[in-house]
């Protein structure tokens, strides 16, 4: 299994908290906070852009 190094959750307004992750490959995670064994996976630059678009307010239905 991969060893995925999780960052600190990124919490928005409401109760939602999600924390994004790396692995040694190259590949990038995302899963709800407390939740981590259910993640959806990407590439780094997939992923870096989703949360960009997030935290700008283009997808706030997300959170």
């Amino acid at each position: 299994m991969t060893e995925i190094t999780w960052e600190d959750p990124f919490c928005g307004e409401g109760a939602s908290c999600f924390r994004l992750g790396t692995d040694t490959t190259g590949n990038a995670y995302i899963a709800v906070a407390g939740q981590e064994d259910h993640y959806l996976t990407d590439t780094r630059e997939a992923l870096r852009t989703l949360i960009h678009d997030i935290k700008a307010g283009k997808a706030d239905h997300l959170l």
